[in-house]
């Protein structure tokens, strides 16, 4: 994958939250664009300890850009049902 494809979706406005799937079959939802930063080979994504952007960052991983297979959105939530 490359940087840009990812930057691209972090710079979407509105923010549009995705997932990010690798080879291995793992895939991480990004619902924040600050919890992402691209480099030229990896990829770092960072869970805070709550769903606050800017919280405490509990942990991270660091993802290899050529072991990223896709990226795709996620859906909106259903909306409730109107009586």
């Amino acid at each position: 994958m490359r940087p840009d494809d990812i930057v691209e979706m972090l710079q979407q406005k509105p923010f549009q939250p995705f997932r990010i799937f690798l080879s291995d079959g793992t895939a991480y939802e990004i619902r924040h664009a600050e919890l992402v930063k691209v480099g030229r080979s990896k990829a770092m994504i960072f869970f805070p300890t709550v769903d606050e952007p800017h919280a405490v960052f509990e942990r991270y991983v660091s993802a290899s850009l050529l072991h990223i297979t896709r990226l795709e959105p996620v859906p909106p939530p259903a909306e409730a049902a109107s009586a």
